[in-house]
């Protein structure tokens, strides 16, 4: 499933303009003056949504880094849409902390809405974990397609909020499969927090310790799903390092906590520090 292409205001760009241009995601790698053809889910909402005709002004971006300017060369009755690259330009928008979020499944609109806002917020990585206590299982198939939707998500909402690194949403696994590929990933024991109720520790002041004489650069943040982890994944989970903690006095919705975590990470330790 392809992404539509998403309107933003190029007040982002070097320009500093205020006409309203579409971003699309197109796998790559895209190349200076070459034309192509855009897929066809980009193709139909440029063309059938926003009715854009030759020579309107696209961006687009292959998710490496950057982006580019782009002309709409043409279009026909069968939806082909063809388009020429023009400039790239080196912006980027991430932030300089790599969170790595593990969500344990919740209720189908509630993960895309959780996939669509933790790329705003900065995510670099979802690892979506099945968990006991989660209302949601699924069989192979079901996750496939899921796991398709979710990364479509993703590249969807770096569209519209001006990323042009599209954010790695894995397969649908056992939280003790993540926590072995936090290892892989890099993420230090010491930099891994999970979201508890009744934890002694608060989130912030778990959250400063790793702000200490040498930042850490990356972060793991792992929330349960709606009936929360068993004994055993939370008995898992702090063998892999994490350190559990409290988000405010109060107990947030499973698709509420990871946002709000997220923003708490951004404004202690990343882009809004």
């Amino acid at each position: 499933m392809m992404p539509k292409c998403a309107h933003a205001h190029s007040d982002w760009f070097a320009d500093w303009s205020f006409v309203r241009l579409t971003r699309c995601f197109v796998p790559g790698p895209l190349l200076v003056d070459s034309e192509f053809e855009l897929p066809p889910g980009p193709a139909a909402h440029v063309t059938r949504v926003l009715r854009l005709r030759a020579g309107a002004s696209l961006r687009l971006f292959d998710g490496t880094g950057g982006e580019f300017d782009a002309t709409l060369m043409e279009s026909d009755r069968r939806g082909s849409v063809r388009v020429r690259v023009g400039t790239h330009h080196g912006i980027e928008r991430e932030s300089p902390l790599r969170i790595t979020l593990l969500q344990c499944l919740v209720r189908s609109e509630r993960m895309d809405w959780l996939v669509q806002k933790s790329v705003e917020l900065g995510v670099n990585e979802i690892l979506p974990v099945s968990s006991r206590h989660g209302v949601v299982q699924l069989d192979a198939a079901a996750a496939h397609r899921r796991h398709e939707h979710w990364t479509a998500i993703a590249a969807g909402a770096c569209e519209q909020c001006g990323r042009n690194r599209v954010p790695r949403v894995h397969a649908i696994q056992r939280l003790g499969d993540a926590c072995r590929l936090l290892e892989t990933l890099q993420v230090p024991p010491q930099a891994r927090l999970l979201l508890d109720p009744d934890a002694a520790d608060s989130f912030t002041h778990c959250v400063r310790a790793l702000a200490g004489p040498v930042p850490s650069a990356r972060v793991a943040l792992l929330v349960g799903p709606e009936g929360g982890l068993s004994e055993e994944e939370l008995t898992l989970a702090l063998r892999g390092g994490f350190q559990a903690c409290r988000f405010g006095p109060r107990v947030l919705r499973a698709e509420t906590a990871p946002l709000a975590a997220l923003a708490g990470l951004q404004t202690l330790l990343g882009d809004l520090s």
